[in-house]
């Protein structure tokens, strides 16, 4: 059984590519993937109207913007949060530092090793 099985993930992802990898690595550890945005109004629009949601997975850079807005609408509503950038913690601003970080290029095991302390709760490990 895959370490995740029964957690769902919201993904802002707008590299077509890394969009499938990700998605594919979290069906590898047993995550669905119940929305996936690539554009910022769209992530925004999705955000306010998901149902529940154990993870997100946030691209920082969106198409030339930031994701904080839909980080933001995520926070409120109790989403754990893990932003994925080229440019690691550094590249977050001073409100952001303290979630988790995936650097690109990232591994599976990046993947897993962020997600597991926001998802051990859930999944009982």
């Amino acid at each position: 059984m895959a370490k995740f099985t029964g957690s769902r993930a919201f993904v802002v992802e707008d590299e077509t590519l890394v969009l499938f990898g990700l998605e594919d690595a979290l069906a590898d550890l047993g995550c669905e993937v119940v929305a996936q945005a690539m554009r910022l109004d769209q992530a925004i629009a999705m955000a306010e109207a998901l149902g529940p949601v154990d993870v997100a997975i946030l691209d920082v850079n969106i198409g030339g913007t930031t994701v904080f807005p839909v980080a933001e609408i995520l926070k409120e509503r109790g989403v754990p949060l893990v932003f994925a950038t080229g440019y690691g913690r550094a590249g977050l601003p001073p409100e952001w530092q303290s979630h988790a970080v995936i650097v690109k290029p990232y591994s599976l095991d990046d993947i897993e090793r962020a997600l597991t302390p926001l998802l051990t709760a859930h999944t009982g490990e």
